[in-house]
């Protein structure tokens, strides 16, 4: 198991800006066939919006670290002082995700152990994600259930739901505000 990581955001689930602090987390989604698929997303505590979400068949470090590659594609610029937080599951401590990390000049932050308080935008996005997408829609192939969590997190979430933590605005309306210095 890697280094223990300290919880550097302490509840506080806010950001000054874009890039400034990251969540992380898996979740898990049956099809009617009783086969789990496995969903790892990050969003940015800036705007709630999701930069990364990636579904697969194997819950894995590799899908962690593939979600943050993922995720560090869509920052415009390689974020500096990017502090990601997770719980404390087996591939966030992994010593691959851990120097995967450290390569990354990202820091880590982690929850309490059993406290999902700690990581609550997570738990409430994935909770939004089940409510209104997976409860529903019957998913008879893997294949549909990713193209619809894709669609769901990168078109839906992003551009077309607004967020009581943004004012109502989408995250992409939240974030067009920074990006074009919008008061």
């Amino acid at each position: 198991m890697g280094a223990t990581r300290h919880n550097k955001i302490e509840r506080i689930f806010s950001a000054s800006k874009p890039n400034e602090k990251w969540c992380i987390d898996f979740t898990y989604l049956p099809t009617i066939q009783g086969i789990k698929q496995y969903n790892c997303t990050i969003i940015d505590l800036y705007n709630r919006c999701v930069v990364a979400s990636i579904t697969s068949d194997a819950l894995t470090t590799q899908l962690a670290i593939d979600t943050v590659k993922m995720a560090l594609c869509f920052a415009k610029k390689k974020p500096k002082s990017l502090i990601l937080h997770s719980d404390r599951g087996v591939q966030f401590t992994s010593k691959k995700f851990v120097e995967f990390c450290e390569q990354e000049k990202i820091i880590q932050s982690m929850s309490a152990a059993g406290c999902p308080y700690d990581n609550a935008p997570m738990e409430r996005y994935f909770n939004t994600l089940k409510t209104e997408l997976i409860n529903t829609n019957q998913y008879f192939s893997t294949e549909h259930l990713q193209a619809d969590i894709s669609k769901f997190a990168h078109l839906w979430y992003n551009h077309n739901r607004p967020h009581s933590y943004n004012g109502y605005k989408t995250p992409f309306e939240k974030r067009f505000e920074i990006d074009n210095n919008v008061t």
